[in-house]
């Protein structure tokens, strides 16, 4: 299976960017799909889930400002991410979650986020 990533870019704070993670698998076989990211000189955090039940979930930190859904036609994972901040600043990453499995597992390159203050 692949995760491609895409979306990121150079903005400026309080503006919006749109990733989307393109799965090559049917993603309802997953048990979830997850949005992660790398700060420079940070390890990588947990941002979001969507899990095949429909259940979604945020870290704290973007609560009421990012939004994860999903495309099931599409096979597509997107991260609408609003009022973005310097601290957004990351390679976000596209992650898939298999059932019985206990950890994302699958993994995507990339994309990288930049907001500029």
């Amino acid at each position: 299976v692949q995760l491609v990533e895409s979306g990121g870019g150079l903005v400026r704070t309080g503006e919006s960017l749109r990733l989307s993670c393109a799965v090559s698998e049917t993603i309802s076989t997953f048990l979830a799909m997850a949005w992660f990211r790398q700060a420079p000189g940070k390890e990588r955090e947990w941002v979001a889930s969507i899990f095949n039940s429909g259940a979604i979930t945020y870290t704290d930190s973007v609560k009421g400002r990012f939004t994860i859904s999903r495309d099931a036609a599409k096979s597509t994972v997107d991260l609408q991410m609003n009022s973005l901040w310097p601290e957004d600043t990351a390679v976000y990453y596209c992650a898939a979650r298999r059932f019985g499995r206990s950890a994302f597992e699958i993994w995507g390159q990339g994309t990288r986020v930049t907001v500029s203050s």
